[in-house]
C-alpha cells in the first residue's frame, strides 16, 4: 500500500498513564469512526518505559495528516486536554515505505 506512515510519540506524566491510554484510545476510535482517509491506527507502549506511547498510522499522504486531520474537531479538542496528561507536545515524523531492490 502506497501513502505515508505517521508515527506520533507521546511522552505521558507519570501518574496519568492511565487516563492518557484512556483519552488517546478514545481519539483513535473517533479517528477510525469518521475520517476515512486514515488507513489504519495502532497503539503502543514501551514495555519498559510506560510513560511513552507511540502511534504508528497510515494515510495517503503528509499533506492529508497535517491539513484536514489536524483541523478535526475532535483533534483540536485533543490537543487542548492534552496538557493535563502528557508531559509535553508529540514527536511527529512521517515515513514512506521502501521497495526491496
Amino acid at each position: 500500500m502506497s501513502g505515508t506512515t505517521v508515527v506520533v510519540s507521546y511522552r505521558v506524566l507519570l501518574d496519568q498513564v492511565d487516563t492518557a491510554l484512556r483519552e488517546i484510545g478514545a481519539l483513535i476510535a473517533t479517528v477510525q469512526a469518521t475520517e476515512p482517509d486514515c488507513h489504519g491506527i495502532t497503539m503502543l507502549q514501551d514495555a519498559n518505559e510506560l510513560t511513552r506511547i507511540t502511534l504508528i498510522e497510515r494515510w495517503p499522504s503528509q499533506e492529508l495528516f497535517l491539513g484536514p486531520h489536524m483541523q478535526q474537531p475532535h483533534i483540536q479538542l485533543f490537543i487542548q486536554a492534552a496538557g493535563t496528561f502528557l508531559a509535553g507536545p508529540p514527536e511527529i515524523s512521517f515515513w514512506n515505505t521502501v521497495s526491496s531492490v
